[in-house]
């Protein structure tokens, strides 16, 4: 094997050991028990989900709905396993040479779009120059970016090449494969295709009911066989207390759990016959990120000072359920790229007051809030509506900088309109939101001042040269033990400077019918052989013994 992959086996090997401490689940004896029968086709398998999607073209979207639908409809060169090793998916074999400098591709012959047409280099070639043209709407660009030249060698083979190392090489290539054939000439904004797309995948898109539901038919065709359950449909309720009695109403078959409804309200003989619960280290983190163009916010001291103000581990107890990890940075506690070395802000609200008073504010006006120039401390606090866990976050962060004389106005939007309307045009003060954790390290799309601009997911406006220097030097680096003193570093930056206070990384918390077969927890969670789920007695019940979805 070539060092460049043995150095991503090598990475993933880390993850394998510190991402999970292994899986805590309640499902083991029934994973077992799975393997026992036999795969059935049939039956359907409904989702809730809080949020809509913004749209079917998956690299014009950043929100995790959108996300969601179209891992059904695309495939990608490559993928990660169960165990976040990198292997061939679309392609049926790949290589790296040049020590990392060349990628080559070959890929299978057998994968159709729906409407017939073949899947063929030619739709990788298009995909990628569709990511680098100056009139692509798009956050995910920069990968493609560093491409040096891109080669088609013949109808289902093609060569990528970089002028230097790039440690984010193989990840770029796991990006969805969109048809050339349906967008080439298209306005990306405008086609019919966001929301009509054509799939290769796993399902196929057989109807959106807007404000209601998406549902998708497994797709006969699909290369790697057809998934066995039939129809999955994603509810769109924007309401995690409503999600839930729908759940307990038999109306939804897998949701994620609240830490309460995890711990006090799915416990009894009822659930444990019916459902089964998991329990994992999530790949994600929460935040509060400030506007650094709001004056407010420009401030160091004031950031810092917010962060003494403001309780982490009691939002964890309280919010949580002591089912997450307080954290102090954009990577997963436990793996290499963690900075365990840093020591959080500790809880001290007469320090907070303190740094407050240095940088000016001092006094208070006769309402009890802090002003400065005559201009009050008072500030919006935005979280999507229907996430009751970040609505908490924000109700909790509002008491406790109350103290200090801070007012902070709690407003909460639809997703699709947050993101629209205040999160993409910059419009808000102060925001609770999260970001997934991706497995390679590179934050540069987050993190580097020029992804302010246009689609640009630094949409705080950030800007700190050394970081920038950092985030560019990280990236052509491929050995984990060089990299990582450059990510710790990163990560002091962030903690000195608190562009975002990092408050936690949850337990992610899934519940799923005990009929849904197949399951089985691994390093990269549950969901990564969906496709390979099934459901007991589907060929026997044919809709009319399971719950029916009513509008």
């Amino acid at each position: 094997m070539h060092n460049f992959q043995k150095i991503i086996s090598f990475a993933a090997s880390v993850f394998l050991i510190f991402f999970y401490g292994w899986l805590c689940f309640s499902g083991q004896a029934h994973a077992a028990a799975d393997k026992q029968d036999r795969p059935e086709y049939g039956g359907r398998l409904i989702l809730g989900s809080i949020g809509e999607p913004s749209n079917l073209i998956p690299y014009l979207s950043s929100d995790a709905p959108s996300h969601e639908a179209a891992s059904y409809l695309y495939v990608a060169p490559l993928k990660y396993d169960r165990d976040l090793n990198v292997v061939p998916w679309a392609a049926e074999s790949y290589s790296v040479e040049q020590n990392g400098c060349k990628l080559s591709f070959k890929l299978r012959e057998n994968i159709f779009w729906q409407d017939g047409v073949q899947l063929t280099a030619d739709d990788v070639e298009f995909t990628y120059k569709l990511m680098i043209a100056d009139t692509t709407p798009t956050a995910y660009a920069e990968d493609f970016l560093m491409v040096k030249e891109f080669k088609k060698t013949g109808p289902y083979s093609f060569e990528v090449y970089y002028a230097e190392p790039y440690a984010r090489a193989l990840s770029t290539w796991m990006g969805a494969i969109l048809p050339r054939h349906a967008l080439e000439g298209e306005d990306l904004l405008n086609t019919g295709f966001i929301r009509e797309p054509l799939s290769c995948g796993t399902y196929l898109l057989s109807d959106w009911v807007p404000g209601s539901r998406l549902e998708f038919a497994s797709n006969p065709d699909y290369f790697e066989g057809q998934p066995y359950i039939s129809r999955i449909i994603s509810r769109i309720i924007p309401d995690t207390s409503t999600m839930f009695l729908e759940l307990k109403a038999g109306k939804l078959d897998m949701m994620s759990l609240s830490p309460h409804q995890y711990t006090r309200q799915t416990s009894g003989k009822k659930w444990d016959s019916d459902y089964r619960k998991y329990k994992y280290l999530a790949f994600a983190y929460t935040y509060m990120g400030y506007n650094l163009k709001n004056p407010l916010f420009a401030d160091v001291r004031v950031r810092q000072a917010l962060a003494h103000a403001i309780d982490k581990k009691g939002i964890v107890h309280g919010v949580l359920m002591g089912l997450g990890e307080t954290t102090i940075g954009p990577y997963k506690p436990g793996t290499w790229a963690y900075n365990n070395e840093i020591h959080d802000y500790p809880y001290n609200p007469a320090l907070a007051a303190e740094l407050l008073a240095q940088a000016g504010w001092s006094q208070k006006n006769s309402d009890g809030i802090l002003i400065k120039d005559g201009k009050p401390f008072s500030f919006t606090l935005m979280t999507n509506q229907g996430n009751e866990q970040r609505i908490k976050i924000a109700t909790i962060i509002q008491n406790q900088l109350a103290e200090l004389g801070i007012e902070v106005r709690i407003r909460t939007v639809e997703w699709a309109a947050f993101i629209e309307k205040f999160i993409n045009p910059r419009n808000f003060d102060a925001i609770i939101m999260g970001w997934t954790i991706t497995q390679d390290p590179d934050n540069y799309d987050v993190w580097h001042s020029s992804k302010y601009e246009g689609a640009g997911l630094n949409f705080i406006g950030y800007a700190n040269p050394e970081v920038d220097k950092l985030l560019s030097e990280g990236r052509h680096l491929l050995n984990p033990e060089e990299r990582k003193p450059i990510y710790w570093r990163i990560q002091e930056i962030l903690h000195q400077e608190q562009p975002y206070l990092f408050l936690f990384v949850p337990y992610s918390l899934p519940i799923i019918r005990s009929d849904v077969m197949g399951v089985e927890p691994a390093p990269a969670g549950i969901s990564y052989n969906s496709d390979r789920w099934w459901i007991k007695g589907a060929h026997k019940e044919q809709g009319d013994s399971r719950a029916r979805m009513t509008d």
